[in-house]
């Protein structure tokens, strides 16, 4: 496809994301409280897609993907959490 076709066919569905977005980190902006790690991976991973690189869809799953290689020896909560919660 051409740039504008790909232009054409989709962009009206990333602008909605787009607004979703802000409008996420507006609430959790006016929420009390301190930001716990996954609004870190969350604003690391928004800084990806500023950038002008052609692999931002895996710069921005690698924001919030375990780096770590060694299996862990039992789960600790029964479900995930959208992030990783250690720090880099």
């Amino acid at each position: 496809m051409t740039r504008q076709q790909v232009l054409d066919l989709y962009f009206m569905d990333a602008r909605c994301k787009l607004i979703d977005l802000a409008a996420f980190i507006d609430r959790v902006d006016r929420a009390g409280g301190d930001e716990d790690f996954r609004m870190k991976a969350f604003r690391d991973a928004l800084s990806e897609l500023s950038k002008s690189n052609l692999d931002r869809a895996r710069l921005v799953l690698l924001a919030f993907s375990d780096p770590t290689t060694e299996p862990i020896p039992a789960a600790t909560t029964k479900a995930a959490c959208g992030a990783w919660p250690q720090t880099r």
